[in-house]
């Protein structure tokens, strides 16, 4: 092997390692294991649009985020869509169905360019079985999933819509990181299929919002001009539109 060869697996490593030793779930890992687990994962780049895996798939690999977002949605036969999840860089999915062995329940797509670490479960399962510490950490990340679930289901059934919709920009901008601008890079499409409300519906709310000055509408973004009104609403839950 060349050196330019051995810098190049040398800085690949590196970033993989990154990733996995900043997630809450790997931090408190040895480095021995942690090089370990970094060996098993594999980089891959996908283009937007391209499917990860689709609901009914067997669940054969983990899946941690390098850079871009993917999103985690469901569809119906009618062809109505809900994004249940967007998954940012420095994150991991598809610990569900790896953990159990069961089918996936929901599609993961890229939702922009992305380059993701893949981990088969044949190489998985045992390194968790061996890591006692790292069995309490996936423990505790279901639970947080159940927890988000729960506040999810509770947003669509006993919120309106300016509350539900103040909750997803605050949230995604946690998510995501957003810079100094707060822009978040999400469509209204996208964020109707977040709320479960129609995008004319969000749009006239975002629109109420934007003559405000609370947020502005740019192509494929929105940017939190003054959240603090927004998270009043989200936690008090009063009336947007007046």
């Amino acid at each position: 092997m060349t050196e330019e060869k051995k810098a190049n697996s040398r800085s690949s490593s590196s970033g993989k390692l990154s990733v996995l030793r900043q997630h809450p779930i790997f931090r408190e890992l040895e480095s021995d294991a942690l090089d370990q687990l970094c060996r098993y994962a594999k980089p891959t780049t996908l283009k937007r649009g391209a499917t990860i895996f689709s609901k009914g798939d067997p669940g054969s690999s983990l899946y941690a985020v390098i850079s871009g977002t993917v999103k985690i949605s469901v569809s119906s036969p009618d062809g109505r869509n809900a994004i249940l999840n967007l998954i940012s860089a420095g994150e991991i999915f598809g610990e569900v169905a790896v953990l159990d062995g069961r089918e996936r329940t929901a599609d993961a797509t890229a939702n922009t360019n992305c380059e993701i670490l893949v981990i088969d479960r044949r190489e998985f399962l045992p390194f968790v079985k061996s890591q006692p510490v790292l069995a309490m950490k996936f423990i505790e990340l279901l639970c947080d999933r159940l927890r988000w679930t729960s506040d999810q289901v509770e947003q669509v059934i006993l919120q309106d819509l300016p509350r539900r919709l103040a909750s997803a920009l605050l949230g995604l901008t946690e998510k995501q990181k957003v810079d100094a601008s707060r822009t978040i890079a999400i469509t209204q499409q996208e964020i109707s299929e977040m709320v479960g409300m129609t995008r004319e519906s969000i749009n006239k709310q975002l629109r109420a919002w934007a003559a405000r000055d609370w947020v502005r509408l740019e192509h494929g973004a929105i940017v939190l001009l003054n959240p603090e009104p927004l998270r009043g609403l989200a936690e008090a839950g009063e009336d947007g539109d007046e």
